[in-house]
C-alpha cells in the first residue's frame, strides 16, 4: 500500500536543529531536498509541512513544531483532515536502542518508551512504519536526557547522516508499497 503522510519527529527551534533527538527531522528535511518538495509553516497544525510527488506518488511531509513529547497534537489533526489511514504513514524517529550509523523500518510495535510515539499512538493506533534511526545508548538512563538533547561529534554525526542519505535512496520504494524491498535495502545498511 502507497504511502501518503511521511512525519520527522524532532524539536523545533536552532538550540534543538543539531542534537540527536531531531533526527527524524533531519531525514524529512533530506528527503524534501531531493525531491523538490517545499516546506511551509502551518499554524493551523503548528508544523512545517509539505505535498509532493515521490516516484509518482502524492506524499505529504510533515514536521511537528510542538516538540518531541506532544508530537500527537500535530500528528493526529492532519492525518484525520487528510483522511490518512494509519497504515499509510511513515514517522521517522531517533531510535537509543540501535547505534548511530544503524537503520531500520519496521511495521507496527509500541512506543518502545520514545515520547514523540507515546504521545501519537493513543490516538492512531500503531499500525504505521517507522524508520528508527539509530542515535546509541549512553549507557545509562540517567544520562539519556542529555544524550538525546546533546549535539553528536563530527564522526558519530557523519554516520547518521550517511545512514539517513541511504534511507533516502529507498524511500521511494517505501512510498510505492514495495516495503519487502525496501526494508531488505534499509535494514541491510553497512555503514
Amino acid at each position: 500500500m502507497p504511502l501518503s503522510l511521511i512525519v520527522g519527529l524532532g524539536n523545533p527551534g536552532a538550540e534543538y536543529a543539531q542534537t540527536r533527538h531531531n533526527a527524524g527531522f533531519w531525514f524529512v528535511e533530506s528527503l524534501a531536498e531531493k525531491y523538490n518538495i517545499a516546506l511551509n509553516q502551518d499554524k493551523k497544525y503548528n508544523a512545517y509541512n509539505g505535498r509532493g510527488n515521490i516516484d509518482g506518488v502524492d506524499v505529504r511531509l510533515l514536521l511537528p513544531l510542538t516538540y518531541m513529547n506532544r508530537s500527537g497534537q500535530s500528528v493526529v489533526p492532519f492525518a484525520k483532515f487528510y483522511q490518512i489511514p494509519t497504515s499509510q504513514i511513515l514517522i521517522a524517529h531517533d531510535e537509543l536502542d540501535m547505534d548511530a550509523g544503524v537503520i531500520r523500518v519496521k511495521k507496527g510495535g509500541g512506543h518502545g518508551g520514545h515520547n514523540g510515539l507515546r504521545d501519537i499512538v493513543p490516538h492512531i493506533g500503531a499500525d504505521f512504519l517507522r524508520l528508527r534511526i539509530g542515535i546509541g545508548h549512553p549507557g545509562h538512563k540517567d544520562k539519556v536526557s542529555g544524550h538525546v538533547l546533546g549535539k553528536a561529534p563530527r564522526a558519530e554525526q557523519d554516520v547518521m547522516d550517511a545512514a539517513i542519505a541511504h534511507a533516502v535512496n529507498y524511500t521511494k520504494w517505501l512510498v510505492n508499497g514495495d516495503l519487502n524491498y525496501a526494508t531488505q535495502h534499509i535494514n541491510g545498511y553497512k555503514g
